[in-house]
This record gives C-alpha cells, structure tokens and sequence, in this order.
C-alpha cells in the first residue's frame, strides 16, 4: 500500500558531516565539487522518503554554484528544501555550508565553530517519486 504524499513546499531536510582528509585531492586540502554534490543526493534521499515513502529518483540539476571551498577538516551541513511539489516531481533548493574549519596552522588538531557559516555550493535540483494513489 502506498502512502499519501506529505510533500509541501518549504519542508526541509538538513545533514552534518565532518570532511575526512581522505577526501582532499588538491593544494591546500581542497575537497571537488562532487562531494557537495553528493551530500545533495543524500539529503534529496531522505526528503524524498520523509515525504513520500520512497528514495526517489535524482532528475536533474538545473543549476549549480559552487562560491566558496571546501577543505578536509570542515564541518560542513547541507540542506534540501522543496521549492515546488508536482504530482511526480519535486523541485528542491540545496545549500552546503560551512559551519566549523580545521586551523592546521594553529596546531594539527585545532578547529574553530565559524561564528557566521559559509555558503560553499548552492543548486537547484529535480527529484521524481512514484505516484501515490
């Protein structure tokens, strides 16, 4: 039996992750634009099961930005947000932030929370879930 869609525009999903030094690949520690990307797919995966009871399906981007690094050591929280809810389709805003950085300078293990987060990717996105009856 399928459930009835809870889908509304507004509802949020958010996810907090620490970034690994296995994740850096370039100077300076830098993490690719591909694990915003996949935070992304994380975060749609849940709003899709928290409003429609299935993993749903990635469409498409229609945009993304990416305005700031992410560096191993981060802290860093991405957020889904539905924009517009369609019989299949849901439009959903992401936002990966940076809320805490590695200071490697200050000592190997030393961080510091950012007392204003980062806005390091920013997208818009299309997920597709089955219909409901």
């Amino acid at each position: 039996m399928t459930q009835a869609s809870r889908a509304t525009e507004g509802f949020s999903v958010t996810h907090r992750r620490y970034v690994s030094y296995d994740h850096a690949h370039y100077a300076g520690n830098l993490v690719d634009g591909a694990y915003s990307l996949a935070m992304f797919g994380d975060v749609a995966t849940e709003l899709c099961i928290q409003t429609d009871s299935d993993e749903g399906l990635f469409a498409s981007y229609s945009d993304v930005q990416f305005k700031a690094p992410v560096r191993a050591g981060d802290v860093v929280e991405a957020t889904a947000v539905i924009t517009r809810v369609g019989t299949r389709s849901r439009t959903v805003d992401f936002t990966l932030s940076v809320v805490c950085r590695g200071r490697p300078e200050n000592g190997v293990s030393a961080a510091e929370v950012l007392s204003e987060p980062i806005v390091a990717t920013t997208a818009t996105g299309t997920v597709v879930v089955p219909v409901t009856s």
